[in-house]
């Protein structure tokens, strides 16, 4: 897109384009370190892992790395611009009429920690369907591109505690995931102890076609034999002097009631379970598409969403620098990116102005007086970058890494 700005020459275009290579390589190398740390971290609590451990890790170390694990994560989701769901947002979120007609409980008290980071907030609009295809209603709902969460369960002692069964999951055990394209009225789905729960309209829908099925049965099928039984009790408790005689055809008209009740609520029950497992089916498909990743998956992902990040930010900060052909502030860089997007690729964004400038001043790459920002010429900047790679493992972290590969291949 810079390219295609048609701001440079054909050899400066070249010399942008190796500009870039170099930065991209750094910045890569950067955050595969930080990769690594990630999946060390996680290494202990990893449900997904297909090696064996021969370490065995003490609480105190486990506590240390969870720790280690959760502020290393939330950094990265904050360099590919992930923003945090608040506890207030996501109480918010759950009071929202769901979109999929599914009503859902979570009981939070079975997490020991719960994160959540959003990104790509967007409003859409769907055609919900009523009464049964009678009634379309569009409805506008807020939408999250991508959704990064971050579940440690409770140990073992508090689910034996609360009597809890048939666990499909590891207490204590810490789970990561990432989803896309989830409307924010349904973040409760995305729980992992999420249970399926009926509306109202459902139990209506069940209940009063139940209950006038089971009074015609009863009518029906019972009538005879409920006055017979209640002669025969009136008579043993002495309100009724009338002796009650029970012959054979009474006897099989009751059993033959009976079993036609026992039919009924058998068939009653099963509707019931057939709807429930028809919501469960409508969730399980939801979150079949809008699954991106799992555990130490998600890393990989988040890593990469922020490599991104973090180059396209220093290369539109640098670009605006060089070819402005003036020194700019803070404040005017800011506007001329945003004034780019939204003018030349009908997009608004907001530029995050101080993180491009940070990684640029890390580098070397532009210098500021004051409030005035100037950057490097195009081959100050490639021989500064061609500098810092050469000598990448005379840096003090890199001695670190240095130390960790030789740690690795020992």
């Amino acid at each position: 897109m810079c390219i295609s700005d048609s701001r440079f020459s054909g050899p400066d275009q070249r010399s942008f384009r190796e500009f870039c290579r170099i930065l991209e390589s750094l910045i890569h190398f950067e955050f595969h370190r930080k990769l690594e740390m990630l999946k060390d971290c996680y290494a202990p609590f990893n449900p997904d892992a297909d090696t064996r451990w021969i370490y065995s890790y003490s609480v105190e170390e486990k506590k240390r790395l969870q720790k280690k694990l959760v502020e290393a994560f939330t950094a990265v989701l904050d360099a590919a611009n992930f923003q945090k769901i608040t506890k207030a947002d996501l109480e918010e979120a759950l009071k929202e009429e769901s979109l999929f007609k599914i009503r859902l409980r979570v009981d939070f008290q079975d997490f020991e920690e719960v994160i959540f980071y959003r990104r790509g907030e967007s409003t859409k609009q769907e055609t919900l369907v009523k009464f049964f295809g009678l009634k379309k209603e569009p409805v506008t709902f807020t939408n999250y591109e991508r959704v990064a969460i971050y579940f440690k369960f409770k140990e073992a002692h508090y689910f034996k505690a609360k009597k809890q069964k048939n666990l499909y999951f590891t207490p204590g055990s810490t789970i990561i995931k990432l989803f896309q394209n989830v409307p924010k009225a349904d973040l409760e789905m995305l729980f992992p102890n999420s249970e399926v729960r009926m509306k109202t309209i459902d139990k209506l829908i069940i209940g009063i076609p139940a209950a006038v099925s089971g009074i015609a049965v009863v009518a029906t099928k019972l009538g005879a034999s409920i006055i017979l039984i209640a002669s025969v009790v009136s008579f043993w408790f002495g309100f009724s002097e009338k002796e009650i005689e029970i012959e054979q055809q009474h006897l099989i008209a009751l059993a033959v009631g009976l079993a036609t009740l026992g039919g009924f609520l058998f068939r009653q029950i099963n509707k019931f379970k057939n709807r429930k497992i028809k919501f469960m089916k409508a969730l399980s498909e939801n979150l079949y598409f809008k699954n991106l990743d799992n555990n130490a998956g998600v890393f990989h992902h988040i890593i990469d969403a922020a490599e991104e990040e973090e180059f396209k930010e220093a290369v539109l900060a640098y670009y605006f620098l060089l070819t402005e052909g003036r020194s700019l502030t803070k404040t005017e860089l800011d506007d001329t990116v945003e004034s780019w997007f939204e003018n030349k690729h009908n997009c608004r964004i907001n530029f995050e102005i101080e993180d491009a400038l940070d990684k640029l001043e890390r580098w070397e790459l532009v210098s500021r007086d004051g409030n005035v920002i100037r950057s490097k010429t195009l081959n100050d900047a490639k021989h500064q970058l061609d500098t810092i790679w050469d000598n990448f493992f005379s840096y003090p972290e890199s001695k670190e890494l240095r130390q960790d590969v030789r740690c690795r291949h020992a």
